[in-house]
């Protein structure tokens, strides 16, 4: 199957060969050794995904500390087909990968582009050793304890099945599982119900179990499921113990309560920061929802074979919620949206179980805190995966308000419907944008596209008007003139399309119609019939 082939200028050549190599990105030449290619592609897919150019050769010698490098593709596609190979030896279903053949004008041949994605299993390179990417370098993952812990990173083992040597009766005689048990599954007793859900394994507590149903799990697994909530005040990137309003607050218990309890913790303390606002101080307000969420799917989520707490920092504009262990699986920041992989299933089952579950819609916890935001008029939350955490930030950031946004989208565009409106703003109702279109008209600083039916109806800026339709003030001054050119063109044919007379006359579509249905309405034209809606035309009414 021939592979897409895209061709590029010359100043992007230049790009390419002037990046820096490092943790997303690698280059190498056509010669390159196909053990060597196997570790950067494991590396890459094992890290959290890259870019490959093969066809670039570089030079050890430098010129003003920059590397010497050289677009040298293969010859043909034909050429690449042993790299190729490696591709799908490792990746024998084909969808962890995808690659194009670039070329340009002024370089020769063609170089092999190849975009590796985060994989969701382990790749091993062809010496049976997986890597890493580490910056520049693709490095071994050799020892027993390297790999179990890019299998936890991975998702493909998880922390959460793993069972501890303590008493079981820590969890069937809690005040916890007793409620549960009473609430949920009257009729069953407690050990046997957490034996049928694999929370008991051969007479062992699991740690899904403990975290669930203990009632001081923190006790059992100390520094691995904590809570810190911090409160600075200050808007700087970093707290410090000057700014510290209080003590860090600990958050205890078993996942169910603790949950709630740093939810209604760090809503409390939101609601004590001043803002100044148009009548004075006034309370900060973040979407309930949008905490509650970020909260809960930090909390189900977190890797706890990692001994750290997590941290929720607040700060006068922002939120930051931090959590132990990078994004598992396949999952990437720009994918957590869109993709869902569960590294804590049994935790995410179980809890949602309980009575007023905290992950009611699952799966859909970070796109109902991104779409509370919006409709909040507050910039969207910021995601971060760090080398061993992932954070999350959400910001006391308004964005531009709706009127702003159409007025800049009227910069770089002729006009603006209520969809394009919706789509670009994240509103979902339309009379919401009816409202800001009708603000900015009142304003004199839009108005309606003349010449469209309402179905079709968009607005333009004012004074923004189309120099081929229009010259004076209304489209509608103008239609007796082009009736009159509709006339003229049927002195000499027989017939006439909407797309004969938009390029006779130079408007749009709609327009057109509207001078048909008014000669038609004056007696001066019929459609002609036997003919399709498509290809429908028009024609003089004979006198």
């Amino acid at each position: 199957m021939a592979i897409e082939v895209i061709t590029i200028t010359a100043d992007e050549v230049n790009k390419i060969l002037k990046c820096e190599e490092g943790h997303f990105i690698d280059l190498k030449a056509i010669e390159v050794k196909p053990n060597k290619l196997c570790k950067s592609i494991s590396a890459f897919a094992n890290a959290d995904g890259g870019e490959l150019f093969i066809g670039i050769d570089e030079s050890e010698s430098e010129v003003n500390g920059e590397k010497i490098r050289n677009w040298r593709g293969f010859t043909d596609q034909e050429a690449a087909n042993g790299h190729l190979q490696i591709f799908e030896q490792l990746f024998p279903l084909g969808d962890d990968y995808s690659y194009t053949f670039i070329c340009s004008d002024s370089y020769p041949g063609l170089v092999l582009q190849v975009i590796i994605f985060k994989s969701r299993e382990i790749v091993y390179a062809s010496d049976n050793i997986p890597y890493l990417r580490r910056g520049a370098s693709s490095l071994p993952v050799k020892d027993d304890k390297a790999l179990e812990r890019l299998k936890l990173d991975k998702g493909i083992k998880s922390f959460e099945r793993q069972t501890i040597d303590t008493d079981i009766e820590i969890i069937t005689t809690s005040e916890v599982i007793s409620q549960f048990i009473q609430e949920v599954v009257p009729t069953t007793g407690a050990e046997l119900w957490l034996k049928k859900q694999q929370l008991i394994q051969r007479n062992q507590l699991t740690i899904a179990s403990i975290l669930l149903f203990a009632d001081e799990p923190q006790a059992i697994l100390p520094k691995r499921c904590g809570v810190k909530i911090y409160r600075y005040k200050t808007k700087d990137a970093e707290g410090t113990r000057e700014t510290l309003a209080f003590d860090p607050m600990t958050i205890e218990g078993c996942l169910y309560n603790q949950i709630q309890e740093a939810v209604n913790q760090t809503t409390k303390i939101v609601e004590e920061i001043p803002k100044v606002g148009d009548q004075g101080l006034q309370a900060i307000t973040y979407p309930p929802e949008a905490i509650h969420e970020i909260v809960t799917n930090a909390l189900l989520h977190r890797d706890y074979s990692i001994a750290s707490d997590t941290h929720i920092r607040i700060f006068d504009n922002r939120i930051e919620i931090e959590n132990p262990g990078k994004l598992p699986g396949h999952i990437t920041v720009n994918n957590i949206l869109k993709e869902q992989y569960a590294r804590n299933g049994a935790i995410v089952r179980i809890i949602n179980k309980f009575p007023n579950p905290p992950n009611k819609d699952v799966g859909e916890g970070l796109n109902t805190a991104f779409d509370a935001m919006t409709r909040l008029r507050l910039k969207p939350p910021e995601i971060f995966e760090n080398q061993n955490s992932v954070s999350v930030h959400i910001k006391h950031e308004p964005l531009a308000s709706i009127e702003a946004d159409i007025m800049s989208y009227l910069e770089t565009n002729t006009e603006i419907t209520n969809k394009t409106a919706r789509k670009m703003t994240g509103i979902r109702s339309e009379g919401t944008i009816k409202a800001a279109f009708n603000r900015l008209r009142d304003r004199r600083q839009i108005e309606p596209v003349p010449g469209r039916a309402k179905s079709n109806a968009a607005w333009r800026k004012v004074g923004n008007k189309d120099a081929d339709t229009e010259n004076i003030n209304s489209i509608y001054d103008q239609y007796p003139k082009y009736e009159q050119l509709v006339m003229d063109y049927l002195e000499t044919h027989t017939e006439i399309t909407n797309y004969e007379a938009r390029k006779l006359i130079g408007v749009k579509s709609d327009t057109v119609k509207n001078i048909f249905y008014r000669l038609r309405k004056k007696g001066k034209i019929e459609l002609i019939p036997g003919k399709s809606r498509i290809h429908a035309s028009w024609r003089k009414v004979l006198e």
